[in-house]
């Protein structure tokens, strides 16, 4: 049977492997209206302004020649636009993704800038791998592992080292880089207050300001694109490189290549951890930005085939030497706002890149480095959001602590960047099982109010003889201990009791050591004089009680619909009156009518039933006059088709009865002529 399970899911799943490279046919027909097709035009080359400037920058963040950023611009924007299911999603070269790829680069291949190179690519190959696999096989699910409060942490941690990684290049120092990030951001600091490169720190200074001028008078201006054209104009007619700064220098002029890169397993294989990083990472930044414009368009996201699209992409630009990329908040937001429709924008976008590639390098070579870094750091500023954190520390506590303990090891351990993810992870996993393992019991009592309330938190009187307890989690392994010891502390505080009430309206979900201590449970309570009971059983509960034989060990009396039923079946027999405490019970039986009415979802068993056969006659019923009604409309339709018909016919009976009358008339003239022409 189970054998049969896993063949019929593995199938199902095989089937609906086609449709994850055939998305773009949801949108393409659409760009037969002209309007669409104009749209998507003008958003795309919008785009690509923003793109060409930012991806060389994010290169340089990840330790790659500037032009790296360019392959990583040009076809993996148009392979996710294709093999996505966002719209508007605009991919490439991102700042997290950018700062990953270094961190996990540096260490062990700083030394040999070919190395690096060809370490970058493997790198991207892994994490297309790496999303394809998790889309083909619909396990973006596991993409929730990596919490908010992670995600948070660390994407806070890392805005800031990027800023301070590109001090170096504002101030135009070299320094040895450290073990540690802020080692060597001490060291930066030491010698930009020795060696400061004026020209360098002045086109830095001047490229900022360039860039937050018009970020707030003009918003609609790309103020990266005004920045990079001036800053490149002023450092060609000034000679910025004879004074001694850095400039992007020469570009190869011509697409990326198809190379596939060659290196020993044993070398690459430590590189698989941080491909899982940047795989998960880098998606879910994709498929948030994705979700938040699908939210403004009315569109479908499907993450799965998000991730398929963002695999293809990240492989594609493995094999045409770029570097690991993402959907990128800025862009998309520009494409959106630019008015694209379609997918097609981003086909227009890497074409741009394109063209750039083939005969605009030559314009590129006296942009200062300078420019770059601040485009960067203006970039990454908008990541730093300490509100979040403190609203988090707000809302729950142990998220707070998630997120800052994720932001310290981060920032601490750069540019191991990975451990703090793992830290942030396995930290938030772990006060989640703790969370669970001891969750709320409450021993329920009667409220003033007349409902059934927790009676420690409310402060109200215990039964003595019923309680009523009810378990505010699911039932799975690590928490039946804890549920146990709550029963039977219950039982040795109050000698006298005879029945426990389980309100099982909390449990959603319970495994076989759930059930197994449930009915390890039955036998010391009968001993004591105890009995079980449930109530407010939800179905899927109620099968596995079937399933597991727990309902034939107790009986099925022992099961209730809602609490009301439960209390009944115990009041009748406790007989509490003979011992003069019903007055003073919370239980008393005359309130039963009032627990009916406030205590949940009250139908009886008996009222069900009569429910179902009521229904069920009507059903029968209302299905009689639907047959009745049908054969009276079949009939109706035949009496017209046949008089339809009729009607049809009676013309050509007319003109055959004329016909017969013509040619009788005929072979009577004919008769007479003969019959004359014999006198």
């Amino acid at each position: 049977m189970i054998k049969w399970k896993i063949v019929s899911l593995l199938t199902e799943l095989v089937a609906g492997w086609p449709r994850h490279f055939t998305p773009f046919k949801g949108w393409i027909g659409e760009l037969k209206d002209p309007d669409v097709l104009k749209a998507d035009i003008i958003a795309g080359i919008t785009v690509a302004l923003v793109l060409i400037p930012q991806s060389m920058a994010y290169a340089q963040l990840a330790g790659l020649p500037a032009y790296y950023g360019l392959y990583a611009a040009f076809l993996p924007g148009i392979v996710a636009a294709i093999f996505g299911s966002s719209r508007q999603l605009a991919t490439g070269p991102v700042a997290v993704v950018s700062l990953l790829t270094a961190s996990a680069l540096e260490p062990i291949a700083s030394n040999s800038p070919e190395t690096y190179l060809t370490y970058a690519v493997i790198l991207a190959l892994f994490v297309g791998v790496f999303q394809f696999l998790l889309g083909m096989f619909r396990l973006g699910v596991l993409v929730n592992f990596l919490s908010h409060p992670v995600v948070m942490g660390f994407t806070n941690a890392a805005a800031i080292i990027i800023a301070t990684s590109q001090i170096s290049k504002l101030f135009g120092v070299t320094v040895f880089k450290a073990p540690h990030h802020y080692e060597t951001v001490w060291r930066v600091i030491e010698a930009a207050v020795a060696h400061t490169h004026m020209p360098t720190l002045g086109m830095a200074v001047l490229s900022l300001v360039i860039l937050i001028t018009i970020k707030i008078y003009l918003p609609r201006v790309p103020n990266v694109l005004v920045a990079v054209v001036v800053a490149t104009l002023l450092s060609w007619y000034f000679k910025f490189e004879e004074m001694g700064g850095a400039v992007v220098g020469s570009i190869p002029q011509g697409l990326p290549n198809l190379v596939i890169p060659s290196a020993e397993w044993s070398e690459v294989s430590g590189l698989i951890t941080t491909a899982i990083a940047i795989a998960l990472i880098g998606f879910m930044e994709a498929i948030s930005i994705a979700k938040s414009m699908a939210a403004r368009t009315q569109q479908k996201i499907d993450p799965n085939q998000e991730l398929v699209g963002q695999g293809i992409s990240n492989f594609v630009s493995g094999l045409f030497q770029g570097y690991a990329v993402s959907g990128s908040f800025s862009r998309s937001a520009v494409n959106i706002n630019a008015g694209a429709v379609t997918g097609f924008s981003s086909i227009v976008t890497g074409i741009v890149v394109g063209i750039s590639l083939l005969w605009l390098t030559p314009l590129m070579y006296h942009l200062p480095q300078a420019t770059l870094a601040a485009v960067i750091m203006m970039a990454v500023v908008s990541l730093v959001k300490i509100e979040p954190i403190k609203y988090t520390w707000k809302v729950q506590p142990q998220d707070g602590l998630v997120a800052i303990v994720t932001f310290v090891l981060t920032l601490a351990l750069a540019p191991h960047l990975e451990i703090g993810i793992i830290v942030g992870v396995l930290l938030s996993l772990g006060l989640f099982l703790h969370r669970t393992m001891r969750p709320r019991i409450a021993i329920l009592s009667r409220h003033a109010d007349g409902t059934l309330r927790d009676a420690d938190y409310f402060g109200l009187q215990k039964c003595p003889h019923i309680s009523v307890i009810r378990f505010d989690r699911s039932l799975y392994f690590a928490n039946t201990g804890y549920f146990e010891e709550a029963i039977l502390n219950e039982v040795a505080s109050h000698p006298e009791i005879n029945y426990i009430i389980i309100d099982t309206e909390s449990v959603n979900a319970i495994d076989s050591t759930g059930i197994e201590m449930l009915q390890s449970l039955i036998k010391p309570l009968s001993d004591a004089g105890v009995e079980l009971l449930f109530a407010r059983t939800k179905l899927q509960i109620r099968v596995v009680f079937i399933r597991s034989g727990l309902v034939d060990l107790l009986g099925e009396d022992h099961f209730f619909p809602n609490n009301a039923e439960a209390l009944k079946y115990a009041w009748d027999r406790t007989y509490c009156e003979k011992e003069g405490c019903t007055e003073a019970c919370y239980l008393a039986k005359a309130q039963s009518a009032e627990v009916d009415r406030l205590d949940g979802p009250q139908t009886s068993t008996q009222q069900l039933e009569k429910e179902t056969v009521t229904v069920a006659k009507a059903t029968v019923a209302s299905n009689k006059i639907a047959a009745t009604k049908k054969k009276r409309a079949i009939a109706k339709k035949k009496v017209a088709n046949k008089a339809q018909t009729k009607k049809k016919a009676a013309p050509k009976k007319k003109t055959a009865a004329k016909k017969k009358v013509a040619s009788k008339k005929k072979s009577a003239a004919k008769n007479d002529e003969s019959a004359s022409d014999k006198r």
